[in-house]
């Protein structure tokens, strides 16, 4: 078995068609401490390759989710994101979102962690609605651009020279 940089399962060598089917075997899907991945069921366990990650991050959701019974809720953005198995997961300390970069095209590679060793690739789409939300910070003496989720800061990237300048002067 396979899984495809796009997201699409293979069984010797044919995609599987049925939605159901797949959501089945992501349910049994487990990464082993060497990096590999495996679908462990009771009484069957079996390698499968996967190309980049093995969920695609399709759409994000934006919502306040301040603690509405605090009084005078300071706002605190969340973020949640379905992928293409349909599955909700929203960032934070135990789901993070992480950038790796390319280093021969600097291109981003944005993930989330959906269960503990497995991460969804965000699609680019997401991606570009990821980074209208950024906003620089500073982390450990470096100005970044990232995003705030269940009150947790996730760096996207370096911020362009200028705009701690522009942040100190609001």
């Amino acid at each position: 078995m396979r899984i495809a940089r796009d997201g699409t399962w293979y069984y010797r060598g044919s995609p599987i068609g049925r939605k159901e089917l797949v959501c089945l075997f992501a349910s049994v899907l487990k990464r082993e401490p060497d990096g590999g991945y495996v679908l462990e069921t009771p009484v069957e366990r079996g390698r499968i390759e996967v190309e980049d990650a093995p969920f695609i991050a399709v759409e994000m959701f934006w919502r306040d989710c301040a603690d509405p019974f605090v009084p005078n809720p300071k706002p605190r953005q969340c973020l949640t994101f379905r992928t293409n198995l349909d599955e909700m997961v929203t960032a934070d300390s135990e789901h993070p979102i992480r950038v790796a970069v390319d280093p021969k095209s600097r291109e981003p590679r944005p993930y989330i962690t959906v269960r503990p060793g497995l991460e969804a690739r965000i699609n680019r789409a997401v991606f570009y609605e990821l980074v209208a939300l950024a906003v620089p910070e500073t982390v450990d003496g470096r100005q970044v651009l990232g995003v705030w989720s269940e009150g947790v800061f996730f760096p996207i990237d370096e911020a362009p020279d200028g705009m701690a300048l522009r942040r100190a002067a609001e």
